[in-house]
Formats: C-alpha cells, sequence, structure tokens
C-alpha cells in the first residue's frame, strides 16, 4: 500500500529539484468507431474521446492540488489510426479529416497532445498503412495537438526497409509544409522500432490493440533528484553510486503509483503502466546530461559516456521495478538534444556528435531524438540514419526511435528554438557521404538468429 507519508518524503525532491510527473496519458481503443463511411467515423471517434476523456485534465489537476505533485501534462493515446480508418479512408485527404477530428477532440477536452495518428508496419504496409502515411504532412500541418508514429520494424519481423525509404520522403515533406514554424511538424513525427503499446510519452504513444477499451498509464520524470542526490557523493565508488541511484528511482516510482490509482480510481478506468523515465527539460536542474556529467565525463560525448549511461539506464530500471509491479512503456533515461540544456552545452561545445548519439542510443530508454539537422538533408540520408537505428532497436531487442528535423532553410551553425517543452536546439551536422543505393535496394532486413525462440 502507498500512504501519504511516502509522499512527504518527496517533498524535497519536488520543490527543489524538479520531481515531476511528467504526464497522465489516457489510452483509448478507437476499432468499435470504425466504420465503411468517413463521416460517421469521426462522429463516433470524437464522441468517444470527449465522453471518455471529458473530466482527464481536471482530475489531474485536483490531484497535482491535493497532493502537492506537479502534473506537467494530460494526454491522450489512441489506438493506431491506420486501423481505425482502413475502411472508409479512400485517400490521404482522408486521414487528414480524421486527424482534424482528433484535434478538435483535444482541444475539446484540454489536452495538449494526442498520439496515435500510427501505423504499425514492421514486416509490411496495407494500403490504409501507406496512405496514412502519405497523409502525415497535412495532417500534422493541419492540427496542433497531434503526434504521429510509424513502426518500421522489430526484432521479431526484421525492418522493411520500404517503409524506411518511405519515411525518409515523408520527414522531408513534413519539413516543408511547416517551414513557417521551422519545421516543427518534424517534432511531432517519430519513427519506432520495437514500439511498446503502452508507452504515455509522445511523440511515440498510441493505444496498443492488445490494451483494454480505455487505461490510465503515468510518465514520472526525476533527473534533477538523481542529479542531486549523485552531488552528495562525489567520490563514491560505482556500487554506491548504483545503490543510490536505485533508491531514487523506487521512490520516484512510487510517487507515479500514487498518482496512477487516483486518477485510475476517480476517472473510473484501468490503471495501464508506470513509466519511469528520466525526461529531461530545458530548465537548469532538470537535464540528463548532468547527471552523466556527475557520473564523471566532463561533457556527454567524452569517453566513457555511453558506459555511464548504461549504468545510470540500469539502475533506474532496477529501482523502478521494485516499486511498481507494473512498469512498463519505456523506463529509462531519454537523451533529447532540444529539451535537455546539458545535450544542447555538449553539442556546442563540439563534444556531442549524432554518431556518438548513435553509440548511446544502444543502452538509453529510446533514440536519436530532437536533433535538429541542416534543412537540405537528403531523404535518403535521413532515411539511412532511421535503418541504423532501427537496427539497434532490432539486435538489442530494444525499443530505438528517430525524431529528426531538417529544419528548412537553416543549416551548421544556426540554432531552431521550438519553445515550451521542446526547447531550442544547433542544427548538427550530418555525414556527407551518400546512402542512396543501400536504401533504394527496397524489401525487408531479415530478423536476426535470435529472434526465434518459438
Amino acid at each position: 500500500m502507498i500512504n501519504l507519508q511516502e509522499v512527504l518524503e518527496t517533498n524535497k525532491m519536488i520543490e527543489q529539484e524538479n520531481l515531476d510527473v511528467r504526464t497522465i496519458t489516457m489510452g483509448i481503443n478507437l476499432l468499435d468507431c470504425a466504420g465503411t463511411d468517413l463521416k460517421v467515423t469521426c462522429e463516433k471517434i470524437y464522441k468517444k474521446i470527449t465522453t471518455l476523456a471529458r473530466d482527464l485534465v481536471q482530475t489531474g489537476e485536483d490531484i497535482a492540488k491535493e497532493f502537492g505533485i506537479p502534473i506537467v501534462n494530460k494526454r491522450i493515446s489512441v489506438t493506431p489510426i491506420s486501423l481505425v480508418g482502413s475502411a472508409c479512408c479512400r485517400t490521404p485527404g482522408d486521414y487528414v479529416q480524421i486527424a482534424k477530428t482528433l484535434d478538435r477532440a483535444a482541444k475539446e477536452v484540454g489536452v495538449n497532445f494526442l498520439g496515435g495518428y500510427s501505423a504499425i508496419v514492421s514486416k509490411g504496409m496495407t494500403k490504409s498503412d501507406e496512405l496514412l502515411i502519405c497523409s502525415i504532412p497535412k495532417a500534422l500541418a493541419a492540427t496542433e495537438r497531434i503526434c504521429s508514429s510509424i513502426n518500421v520494424g522489430s526484432t521479431k519481423t526484421g525492418i522493411n526497409m520500404d517503409a524506411v525509404r518511405l519515411m525518409g520522403d515523408i520527414i522531408k515533406q513534413t519539413a516543408e509544409e511547416t517551414k513557417e514554424k521551422d519545421s516543427l511538424g518534424c517534432a511531432k513525427l517519430v519513427v519506432l522500432c520495437n514500439a511498446p503499446d503502452d508507452n504515455p510519452f509522445m511523440a511515440g504513444a498510441f493505444h496498443g490493440v492488445s490494451e483494454a477499451d480505455a487505461i490510465i498509464n503515468v510518465g514520472v520524470s526525476g533527473p534533477g533528484v538523481v542529479k542531486y542526490a549523485l552531488e552528495q557523493i562525489p567520490d563514491a565508488n560505482f556500487e554506491l553510486l548504483c545503490e543510490t541511484i536505485k533508491r531514487i528511482a523506487f521512490k520516484i516510482t512510487r510517487v507515479g503509483q500514487l498518482v496512477a490509482q487516483e486518477a485510475s480510481s476517480r476517472l473510473g478506468v484501468p490503471f495501464g503502466i508506470i513509466d519511469l523515465s528520466l525526461a529531461p527539460t530545458p530548465a537548469i536542474g532538470d537535464s540528463v546530461a548532468d547527471i552523466l556529467k556527475c557520473i564523471g565525463v566532463e561533457h556527454p560525448g567524452a569517453p566513457g559516456t555511453t558506459a555511464a549511461l548504461a549504468l545510470l539506464n540500469d539502475q533506474v530500471k532496477k529501482g523502478g521495478v521494485m516499486a511498481s509491479s507494473y512498469v512498463g512503456g519505456l523506463s529509462g533515461a531519454f537523451i533529447p538534444v532540444s529539451e535537455d540544456q546539458g545535450m544542447i552545452d555538449a553539442v556546442e561545445a563540439g563534444a556531442l556528435t549524432i554518431e556518438k548519439l548513435e553509440a548511446m542510443t544502444c543502452v538509453c530508454s529510446v533514440g536519436l531524438d530532437m536533433i535538429a539537422i541542416p534543412g537540405d538533408t537528403p531523404a535518403t540520408t535521413i532515411a539511412g540514419i532511421i535503418a541504423d537505428e532501427s537496427a539497434i532497436g532490432m539486435v538489442n531487442q530494444k525499443t530505438t526511435a528517430v525524431r529528426i528535423i531538417p529544419v528548412v532553410g537553416k543549416t551548421v551553425g544556426d540554432t531552431v528554438e521550438f519553445g515550451g517543452l521542446l526547447g531550442y536546439a544547433p542544427i548538427m551536422p550530418v555525414n556527407t557521404f551518400s546512402s542512396q543505393r543501400f536504401v533504394d535496394r527496397g524489401g525487408r532486413i531479415p530478423a536476426p538468429i535470435h529472434s526465434f525462440k518459438n
């Protein structure tokens, strides 16, 4: 049982060390809204979301006020829309109409993001999947709160290189469609391998088909808390370092468990999972990069960085699973560039490159995240980056992702401002040697031998 005494122990973390519940995300199954008539399908989608989630934002605010725990975001994830729209969407424009309906519903209930404008194409693409993918640039340009994700590979199925190649073009088109906002649409689009069904964090959240009709998932974040604890033991050996991180992760997860149980009870929706992820913000003192510096590297990117991140990720997971029986989602350390002031500083100091970030994604919770690159980067190069990241996920049996932003009209040396939690980012250089022949081959990269476990 969780009691208020445990919450009181975390007061200092909340008040001084940037501990927060990053998101309460309600997952909603929309499969029962599917039909052959687009207008009727849209009406059903709008009604179901606005009915189930009508009290989500107010409930989050009430819990935050009563327990003194900041709850930063209230969000919704839905069934991958390529499934919901398969019977009624004949053109990419039809899918854009669903996107606008989702955006209108999100605005009505007051959430800041709605995820699930998605397709799962790790083994192949249906016509519906392809239509949705082709609609993404227009859909993200025409909406404010919609997030899109495409899963192009898995350990079990391999990597769908046709989808990878297509996503290179889609990311470029999305950047062009939203160029008046510094290509912001790409910040709401992520390409995944081994995407989990229960991730509450955007932009990769969707409500998996194995989930209940509606669930509550909570994402907790506390990089500032971990940093503060490590500052108290500057010369500790690795055993003490690891024990300290585990204890902090345990306490952070217990806060999330309390919030999740309260939200579940008040909304009458089953509790799903706690995602314990050290998700940074641009705020000073809320940085995963600063934790790595506390562990001992001068800047993220220095030799030893990947080992330090592996240590951090593992101890966060070990502490979290002791605190809740339902830890899920991604649960680890995020390393976005634009959202982490320490990562930005490392890039500007010349310590951190895309290649080093790629190495770090082997041991972090997700992948290449919120990285701004020159707007003239070829689509084939972006597809090559996606393929590399997907291979890391496939071979290592972990979730990996690419959220990369080719900012139209900007190049290395420029900076792009996204605002809010998305922060700002220096434009990072990209390897200019071509991968076109590789990504243009088409077909599917087979699953690795260790995927055969039946």
